[in-house]
């Protein structure tokens, strides 16, 4: 699959690179495997790696099950995905996705030790839901060949992706990032490089609101979901959504928002903090503002 570069030379997209195997990096995985694409995910983690190969023939499954790929698409598509844990790994990748947990120093730390093993032709994304490009640029050996790339949680499901440049982004990378986009049949929305870009600006606030809803009383867990959901017609309730997307990332989320943009309204609610603090992480933990421990989710307060 080849681009066509401002040069008149060609960049082939064979294979991409993901790093960090959890629901983001799976789904991202998934993707570009079934868009034909040559895929080496990575994690520090092999028990990790095995879990995301586990979900993503799953997910894929259902798919077929929908006829929305063949069962030949999918062994195709599981084929293609190579797992490890060494960065050599994605010596030969033409783009590289860095979907690590949500927190800078993790991500700066995964950057500087990547860069080595990499091509000096080869693209860095980033998947960040808000951390600046331009910061995370600028710890790599190519920030004009780096921009973020934010794909939205399901990946197999939701169209979206966020593409931002940052400061040094060069054109040619962003136009190449953005023909990906389109091959892995997303719609790309371009972003600019302010805290927690559109998205995230809009919703985790509005989720935030919610828990502070919570917090003084004015409704319960229940009462705050049915409110939005046949209020306002959301397909989830902000806390059952909250619950989905991690409390921890969407704290994290928060936190960038209130540091970066120094505005009183971002302030994460005190309760948020205090059920990231106890590990009621929502879904992935068994516990956030529901219990999952049961056959129906149960209001935690």
């Amino acid at each position: 699959m080849s681009d066509t570069t401002e040069d008149g030379g060609d960049l082939d997209i064979n294979c991409i690179g993901i790093i960090g195997a959890g629901q983001m990096g799976g789904g991202i995985a998934h993707v570009c495997a079934i868009a034909g694409f040559d895929v080496k995910l990575s994690d520090v983690s092999e028990d990790q790696l095995a879990k995301a190969r586990d979900t993503i023939d799953q997910n894929m499954e259902r798919q077929v099950k929908h006829d929305r790929i063949t069962a030949a698409d999918k062994a195709a598509a599981l084929a293609r995905i190579a797992t490890g844990t060494d960065y050599s790994l994605f010596s030969g990748c033409d783009v590289i996705i860095e979907s690590a947990t949500e927190n800078e120093e993790v991500k700066r730390d995964i950057l500087k030790a990547l860069c080595p093993a990499l091509k000096p032709e080869a693209i860095i994304c980033t998947n960040t839901s808000s951390i600046s490009i331009t910061r995370l640029a600028a710890v790599t050996d190519r920030p004009g060949r780096f921009m973020g790339m934010h794909f939205m949680n399901p990946v197999p499901l939701m169209k979206l992706v966020e593409l931002i440049r940052g400061i040094a982004t060069e054109e040619d990378t962003y136009r190449i990032i953005r023909e990906l986009t389109v091959k892995l049949d997303k719609t790309p929305a371009m972003a600019e490089d302010f805290p927690a870009f559109i998205v995230n600006r809009i919703l985790l606030p509005m989720i935030n609101e919610a828990v502070y809803t919570l917090y003084e009383g004015v409704g319960s867990v229940q009462s705050i979901d049915t409110a939005m959901k046949l209020g306002a017609n959301h397909p989830m309730g902000p806390l059952e959504l909250a619950d989905f997307i991690g409390l921890d990332t969407c704290l994290a989320v928060m936190q960038v928002l209130y540091e970066g943009l120094a505005d009183s309204k971002y302030r994460p609610c005190p309760l948020l903090v205090k059920y990231v603090e106890a590990g009621w992480l929502g879904r992935k933990a068994g516990r956030g503002f529901y219990d999952y421990s049961g056959d129906e989710p149960v209001p935690t307060r």
